[in-house]
């Protein structure tokens, strides 16, 4: 069962299943007969995703079934059985109103396989004919609510074939009504018939000149956005020539001199490599007034300077206007910086004064605790009480403390020996007559140590005779030695042959 809906852009053919979705088919088409989406807006187009239409206030929140007009519910349940997807592009499905209820919105889909949309919303149809069509809508330009610029409406919808009975009490008009002046209202976009053409009515060099203008500020805008300009609509400065194709051995100063007699140079700078600090055979010329940087312009193209043909023509860069911007942007918030500074220093924020206030006047709260804790409660004295002692009490800790006469007496007696201890003392530290002699013994060695320690000392006859043996060598090993240090008579003759060649030696050194 096919159904065609004219819109603004053409014609699109749509298949139902009406077997898998009786009750979305049913209301669908019902709607259709009845005129319901005549010039309703397609309220929402995202590039590749959804084309949302079938809300007859243009604002994406209403619209309602067609069992409404019979006395029954504004929604539907939505159908769950069989479970169809939005495989392909085209696919056109109810609009989930929530609580997986429908109206009247639609969607068709912009592009193959949106898989976020299974399961929420329900497909009932299929795009049939008018692939184009879904191509123009696609390519629609949108606002940041994907609401299109220029109204796209459905004019009229067309029921092929419609197999359900029209239930009792459905008014079908005859014809399509003409759109009333409130549905036509309810927009404030480009009319859907209105032609965009901004060079109808200019010449073809006009129409040139429009679009090259609209570049220009569409470029603009993008170094704008990027950083490269401070404002899309900063302009050159009309008091700055450009001279290129001069002299390398051209200087600023020949450029000065030469250029003077139009009027007075602000500055003049021939560019150079900052590797080499050659000149790349270009500069800029600033003049203090733009008529003389004009007369200058006319004057001085394709002059002969040091042999050399020059071009001139009006700078067209703002790398200086935009550093200027840069430096005194930098400025201003700099100083920005350093007023907040010094306001922060003298002045204390709200805050800070409120909580500085909150510290020094203490709330109603924390000045009864205040009083609580000065003034004790019947507890708090009864502890007080446990804390101070009675008379008695008082009485036996003084007794506890002052020892009795008896207690005084044996202090004295510990802390003063007795005359035996005494005499113990006197004979441990004084020694015995014995202990004296054995401690005099052991000072002074016996005569038989001392003469110990002396012979220790001086070695015997025997040992200093060995000590002579091994200084002075045997007359063997001073033989062997010699034998060492002088060479035998073969080694001898040995060492005059290696040194003088023989008789075939010397003949093959001659014949060399």
């Amino acid at each position: 069962m096919s159904v065609l809906i004219e819109t603004s852009l053409g014609d699109i053919t749509v298949d139902l299943y009406c077997r898998e979705r009786p009750r979305c088919c049913e209301n669908f088409l019902k709607l259709c007969k009845v005129k319901y989406y005549n010039w309703c807006l397609f309220h929402s187009v995202q590039r590749g995703l959804v084309a949302q239409t079938g809300d007859p206030t243009g604002s994406g929140s209403g619209g309602e079934a067609v069992y409404a007009m019979l006395g029954g519910e504004k929604y539907f349940d939505r159908e769950l059985r069989p479970k169809m997807k939005h495989l392909r592009r085209g696919c056109v499905s109810m609009v989930n109103s929530g609580s997986d209820r429908h109206g009247s919105q639609f969607f068709i889909t912009l592009g193959d396989s949106i898989d976020s949309l299974d399961g929420v919303h329900t497909v009932f149809g299929q795009v049939a004919e008018g692939f184009d069509i879904l191509d123009k809508l696609n390519e629609v330009y949108c606002d940041r609510d994907h609401r299109p610029f220029q109204d796209v409406r459905i004019y009229h919808t067309i029921v092929l074939d419609d197999p359900f009975p029209d239930p009792p009490g459905l008014v079908i008009p005859d014809r399509s009504p003409e759109p009333s002046a409130e549905q036509l209202a309810r927009t404030d976009r480009i009319g859907a018939e209105d032609a965009i053409d901004d060079t109808e009515g200019l010449t073809q060099e006009e129409a040139a000149e429009y679009h090259r203008q609209r570049e220009a500020q569409s470029n603009a805008r993008l170094l704008a956005m990027i950083g490269d300009l401070p404002d899309e609509d900063v302009k050159p400065p009309d008091n700055v020539l450009f001279v290129c194709k001069l002299n390398p051995v051209t200087t600023d100063d020949d450029l000065n001199t030469i250029f003077s007699r139009f009027g007075e140079i602000h500055s003049c700078e021939v560019i150079r490599s900052k590797r080499t600090g050659e000149s790349l055979q270009y500069a800029f010329i600033e003049f203090d007034k733009a008529d003389d940087c004009e007369a200058a312009y006319f004057k001085m193209d394709n002059v002969l300077i040091d042999d050399r043909r020059i071009h001139v023509d009006f700078c067209q860069s703002v790398a200086k206007v935009w550093r200027d911007f840069r430096r005194d942007k930098a400025t201003a918030a700099a100083g920005k910086r350093h007023s907040q500074q010094q306001q922060r220093r003298r002045s204390p924020s709200p805050a800070a004064n409120n909580g500085s206030r909150n510290r020094r006047s203490p709330s109603p709260d924390q000045q009864q605790r205040s009083r609580n804790r000065r003034s004790p409660s019947p507890d708090q004295q009864r502890s007080r009480n446990r804390r101070s002692p009675s008379p008695d009490q008082q009485q036996r800790s003084r007794n506890r403390r002052s020892p009795s006469s008896d207690q005084q007496q044996r202090s004295r007696n510990r802390r003063s020996p007795s005359s035996d201890q005494q005499q113990r003392s006197r004979n441990r530290r004084s020694p015995s007559p014995k202990q004296q002699q054995r401690s005099r013994n052991r000072r002074s060695p016996s005569s038989d140590q001392q003469q110990r320690s002396r012979n220790r000392r001086s070695p015997s006859p025997d040992q200093q005779q060995r000590s002579r043996n091994r200084r002075s060598p045997s007359p063997d090993q001073q033989q062997r030695s010699r034998n060492r240090r002088s060479p035998s008579p073969d080694q001898q003759q040995r060492s005059r042959n290696r040194r003088s060649p023989s008789p075939k030696q010397q003949q093959r050194s001659r014949n060399r």
